[in-house]
């Protein structure tokens, strides 16, 4: 009796979502499809995977004028339903993406699905004469992405891989800054995600109607090892490694394209990493806390360096995320909000360690030691900053979109390619690697493989 009242009421709860969508087209207050400014450059999307972070891209994606939103895909129903009362009732929605690549009137798919669906869709795009947009890690297995980039150079589409860092005004000046200088010779990067959130750590709602009914729980097991209907593997499937990639594949992956696109480096010869889960202990076999040490070596572009990176969902000490590339001149940090350039003045003298030795030695050592550093002060070095802040309703996300969409209309390259995204998710796989194993693994930049 029980489980036929729940599907009783998913059935009205179902009954009252069309019937609020369907009054909103009656009323003539359904939303555009498209963005109609520029009719004559229209570039048609399809958005394969519409939950979160699908909808956030096809709304930056919209803003650009011209755009329209021919159709969504998606396994579970309700998504769908929303699509059409978020974009338009008119939007072609499916539970097959294939019947959206087969369509004429589609220029150009986002491809936001969970992790391992990711070099499948992407291929398939490309195949069908589609220009790709598709988020990071753009890939789920290090084998899948020699795959995905000659899929790319195959095919001769467009394929932006979305870690926005690149596009973002604020990671361009910390690149010209760190070009100019600014710090002296880099020697070590710090970057760290701190999330303490139950939503940061992927806790995400799972919706009341989901069953097999309104889930098609075979198309998104894909490659997947097959087990049955578990909604939580599906709402919440970056805690799994079966679908997700963890905290280094959400994560990391941001902090790697970022700090390649400040650096130029194309990647580290070693990775190190370590970790485990300390808080989450709700069935996810992903680490929630995760640290990692990269070396990098002296290329052309820079000198050779050490980053260290962490992402951590179990500190109480609240939320942040950013960078710190230290040198002998100064720090440049980079977060949300814009740059810091902190440097320092050079000290008037290097200082002494006399104390130990004889009284005459000390005092011939102090008389030509003042006459050679006269200015020499017992303080501190003092420390400069300079604030370079990015305007209050700038979006790297909206640049990164809108950079895809004009490399759509013109068939110019886009700023981070199927290379360019590999050698960020490549890295942030041997994380998983390096801490499932506990040992360091060498890598390759150029060549993208495993030493």
């Amino acid at each position: 009796m029980g489980g036929s009242r729940r599907a009783f009421l998913r059935q009205v709860a179902g009954a009252a979502v069309t019937t609020v969508a369907a009054r909103r087209v009656l009323a003539g207050d359904a939303p555009s499809c498209a963005n109609t400014s520029e009719p004559a450059r229209r570039v048609g999307i399809a958005t394969i995977g519409i939950g979160s972070q699908g909808t956030s891209d096809t709304e930056a994606a919209l803003k650009v004028p011209g755009v329209e939103l021919v159709g969504a895909a998606d396994v579970y129903d309700g998504r769908l339903i929303r699509a059409r009362e978020a974009f338009c009732d008119k939007l072609v929605t499916t539970r097959d993406y294939r019947e959206l690549l087969a369509r004429s009137d589609v220029d150009a798919v986002i491809v936001a699905t969970p992790d391992h669906w990711h070099t499948r869709v992407s291929i398939e795009a490309m195949e069908a004469g589609k220009d790709v947009y598709v988020e990071k890690p753009m890939v789920h297995s290090l084998e899948e992405g020699q795959k995905l980039i000659d899929a790319q150079k195959r095919t001769g589409r467009i394929c932006q891989v979305g870690s926005q860092r690149v596009s973002s005004l604020v990671y361009r000046k910390a690149k010209e800054l760190l070009a100019a200088g600014a710090i002296g010779k880099l020697n070590l990067v710090e970057a760290w995600w701190v999330r303490n959130s139950a939503i940061g750590a992927w806790q995400y709602t799972i919706p009341a109607d989901a069953s097999p009914a309104t889930v098609d729980w075979d198309r998104f097991l894909g490659s997947a090892p097959r087990r049955p209907f578990e909604p939580m593997r599906l709402f919440r499937w970056r805690n799994y490694s079966d679908y997700g990639t963890g905290v280094a594949g959400d994560l990391f992956v941001h902090l790697f394209s970022g700090l390649h696109f400040v650096t130029g480096a194309l990647g580290p010869t070693r990775v190190m990493a370590t970790g485990g889960l300390r808080h989450w202990t709700d069935g996810r076999d992903a680490a929630d806390v995760l640290l990692g040490l990269f070396e990098y070596p002296k290329t052309a572009q820079h000198p050779e360096f050490t980053l260290s990176l962490k992402v951590d969902f179990a500190d109480g000490a609240g939320e942040s995320e950013g960078f710190r590339f230290v040198g002998p001149d100064g720090v440049l940090s980079i977060g949300w909000e814009g740059v810091t350039l902190a440097k320092q003045a050079p000290d008037a003298a290097p200082g002494y360690t006399i104390k130990t030795f004889p009284q005459a030695a000390q005092d011939l050592f102090l008389e030509d030691y003042r006459a050679k550093y006269p200015d020499a002060k017992k303080e501190l070095r003092l420390v400069k900053e300079e604030r370079f802040e990015k305007p209050e309703d700038y979006s790297d996300h909206d640049e990164h979109l809108r950079n895809f969409v004009e490399a759509v209309r013109t068939r110019t390259s886009v700023v981070e390619d199927a290379t360019f995204g590999f050698r960020a998710a490549g890295p942030a796989l041997l994380c998983n690697m390096s801490q499932r194993e506990r040992r360091p693994i060498g890598w390759n930049p150029e060549t993208m493989k495993i030493v």
